[in-house]
C-alpha cells in the first residue's frame, strides 16, 4: 500500500518533522522556500501540505494538487490559504489555535509591564550614554485596575497573571457568561463604555470583526481614565491608530504598546512612528521557541490523525461527509448555520444556554454536523472568522454557553423542524426553520408563526395590531428607497401584538429605523443580516 505523501513547505520545529515521520506511515518531504511555479510542479503528488505564513496556497496550487486531502497551517491565521478553493476541492484546512496561547499572553503582559516602567525607553537612554532616572519614573501594577477586552484563551491567561500581581481585573466580553466570569475571578462589566473610565491598564484580546473594528476610537479614548496605558497583541484594526496618536500627544493616554498594526509591516512613513510614549514589536506574539515548537508538533499530530485515521481537528472549513449522508443533511447544514446566525442577532449578546430541538424526520440521521453548523452561525459574531464547525463546541464552552439538544419524534404542523432557543438574564428568544419542498423557510420566531426566506436582509417589526400600520411601514420604506421583497404577518390576537417579518433588498439606514420607532404603536425594529 502506497504511503500518503506529505510536503513540509515552510520551516517548522524539528520535533514536528519527527512527529510526521513517526512510525514510517507517512512519506515526508521537507522542501522549503519554494516559489509558486516550483510548488506547482511537485504539489500533485502530495496528500498533505504543511505551511506557515510564507507559502501561498492559492487556487492555482489547490487546482494542481490533485491528490491533496489536507492543508495544515502551523499557526492561527489562514490568510495565505484559499479556504474556499480548498473546500470546493474537498481539501480540509486545519490551523493550530492553541499552540501560541501562552506565548501571546506572556508577550502582552511583558508589554504591559514595559508601559508601566518605561523599560524600552530607559534602555535606549542608557545605551545613548545618559543617566536620566527622573525621566523614567513609572507606576506599579499592584493595586491597579486592568481591563481585559476579550476573555478567550489568551485573555484568560492574562487574567491569571494580573491577579498574581495583585491587580483588580475587569473583563469586557459581550459573549462571556456571568458564571464563567466568576470562575475566572474577574469582574464582568456589561458595557465597553463603562469599563474604560475605570481602568488604569487596557489589554485587547478580541477578534477583528465589523463589530470590533476601531472599537477604541476617538470618542472611546476620550472617556478612558486619564493616564491609562493600552496594549494590543490581538489584531491590527481594533484601535483607530490616528485617534491613538492624538490621545498620546495630548497625554490623555499615558502610553501604548502595539504588537499588531492595521498595515503590516508598519510603513516607514507611518505617523505612529512619531507618536510619544509608544512601544512597538513586529508581531511577536507567537514568536517563542516553545510556541513555534508547539504549533509544529500540533500541526504534525493533526495531519497524521487525518491522513491515517480520518480524524479531523481544528478544521477551518467543513469536515468531510460521505456523499450519502451529505445528500440527506447537506441542506440542513446551511439552514442550521443561518438559523444560528439569525438567533445571535436577535438574542442578548450574553447568553447562558442554547437549546437545539430537532423534530420529525431529521431525527433519522446523525445531527452532529447540523449542531456544529448551528453553533458556527450562532457564535460568528463572538468569534469572527476564528469560529468553525470543529472548534465551535469548545468556543461555546469557553464562553460559558451551555448547549443542549432535545428531540421530538413528530410534529403536527411540519414533517421536520429545527428550533433554537437562546436563554440569558434578559429572557429567551427562539427561531425555527424547516423546508417547503427543497426551499428553506423560517417558520417561527419567539413562538409566533411566520414564513420568511432565511437569506439576505430580514427586518423584524413588532407593533400593536392596528389598521394602517402595514401601509405606514410600506410608505416609509418606499420613501427611503428600500425595496420589500417579501412579507409575513403574525399576531397573537385581534388588536394584540403583531409581528411583521420583511425580506429586504438592502439594509435600511438608521434614520429610517428612528422614524419607524417614533410611531406610538411600533415597539421594536430589528435588522438581521444573513
Amino acid at each position: 500500500m502506497t504511503k500518503p505523501k506529505v510536503l513540509v513547505a515552510d520551516p517548522i520545529a524539528e520535533r514536528g518533522i519527527k512527529e510526521l515521520q513517526s512510525g514510517g506511515a507517512l512519506d515526508v518531504t521537507v522542501q522549503t522556500g519554494l516559489k509558486e511555479d516550483e510548488l506547482l510542479k511537485i504539489i500533485g503528488e502530495f496528500s498533505g501540505l504543511v505551511v506557515r505564513s510564507e507559502t501561498k496556497v492559492n487556487a492555482r496550487v489547490i487546482e494542481a494538487a490533485t491528490k491533496l486531502r489536507v492543508v495544515g497551517r502551523a499557526g492561527v491565521g489562514v490568510d495565505n490559504v484559499d479556504v474556499d478553493a480548498a473546500t470546493k476541492r474537498g481539501v480540509v484546512v486545519m490551523n493550530t489555535p492553541g499552540g501560541n496561547t501562552i506565548s501571546t499572553a506572556e508577550h502582552a503582559f511583558s508589554l504591559l509591564v514595559s508601559t508601566a516602567r518605561n523599560i524600552p525607553q530607559a534602555d535606549a537612554s542608557v545605551k545613548a550614554a545618559k543617566w536620566d532616572r527622573k525621566a523614567f519614573v513609572g507606576v506599579e501594577l499592584y493595586g491597579k485596575t486592568l481591563a481585559i477586552l476579550g476573555m478567550g484563551r489568551i485573555g484568560t491567561e492574562i487574567a491569571k497573571r494580573a491577579l498574581a500581581f495583585g491587580m483588580r481585573v475587569l473583563a469586557y466580553d459581550p459573549y462571556l457568561s456571568a458564571a464563567r466570569a466568576r470562575s475566572l475571578q474577574v469582574e464582568l462589566i456589561e458595557k465597553l463604555d463603562d469599563i474604560l473610565p475605570l481602568s488604569d491598564f487596557i489589554t485587547m484580546h478580541m477578534p477583528l470583526t465589523p463589530e470590533t473594528k476601531h472599537m477604541l476610537n476617538t470618542p472611546r479614548l476620550s472617556i478612558t481614565k486619564k493616564g491609562a496605558r493600552i496594549v494590543n497583541c490581538a489584531r491590527g484594526g481594533l484601535i483607530d491608530e490616528l485617534a491613538l496618536i492624538e490621545s498620546l500627544k495630548s497625554k490623555h493616554i499615558a502610553a501604548a504598546a502595539l504588537d499588531v498594526f492595521e498595515q503590516e509591516p508598519l510603513p516607514a512613513d507611518s505617523p505612529l512612528r512619531s507618536a510619544p510614549n509608544i512601544i512597538f514589536t513586529p508581531h511577536l506574539g507567537a514568536s517563542t521557541a516553545e510556541a513555534q515548537e508547539g504549533v509544529g508538533i500540533e500541526v504534525a499530530e493533526q495531519i497524521r490523525a487525518y491522513l491515517l485515521d480520518g480524524e479531523i481537528r481544528n478544521a477551518v472549513n467543513s469536515p468531510s461527509i460521505d456523499a450519502k449522508t451529505l445528500a440527506i443533511i447537506g441542506p440542513h447544514l446551511a439552514l442550521g448555520e443561518k438559523l444560528g446566525r439569525f438567533l445571535s442577532q436577535i438574542a442578548a449578546k450574553r447568553c447562558d444556554g442554547l437549546n437545539i430541538n430537532f423534530s420529525g424526520k431529521i431525527n433519522e440521521v446523525d445531527t452532529t454536523a447540523v449542531t456544529r453548523s448551528i453553533l458556527k452561525g450562532f457564535l460568528s459574531q463572538a468569534g469572527g472568522g476564528e469560529v468553525n464547525v470543529v472548534n465551535a463546541p469548545a468556543f461555546a464552552e469557553g464562553l460559558g454557553l451551555k448547549v443542549t439538544e432535545s428531540r421530538d419524534s413528530a410534529l403536527s404542523d411540519y414533517a421536520e423542524l429545527i428550533e433554537l432557543t437562546a436563554a440569558g438574564e434578559t429572557g429567551w428568544v427562539s427561531v425555527a426553520g424547516t423546508f417547503f419542498g427543497n426551499s428553506p423557510r423560517i417558520v417561527k420566531i419567539n413562538g409566533r408563526h411566520v414564513e420568511a426566506k432565511p437569506e439576505g436582509v430580514l427586518f423584524l417589526l413588532e407593533n400593536r395590531d392596528r389598521p394602517g400600520i402595514v401601509g405606514h411601514v410600506g410608505s416609509l420604506f418606499g420613501k427611503h428607497g428600500v425595496n420589500i421583497a417579501g412579507m409575513s404577518l403574525s399576531r397573537n390576537e385581534f388588536g394584540g401584538q403583531a409581528l411583521t417579518v420583511l425580506n429586504l433588498d438592502s439594509v435600511p439606514q438608521e434614520n429610517l429605523l428612528k422614524e419607524l420607532l417614533s410611531h406610538d404603536d411600533i415597539s421594536s425594529a430589528q435588522v438581521v443580516q444573513l
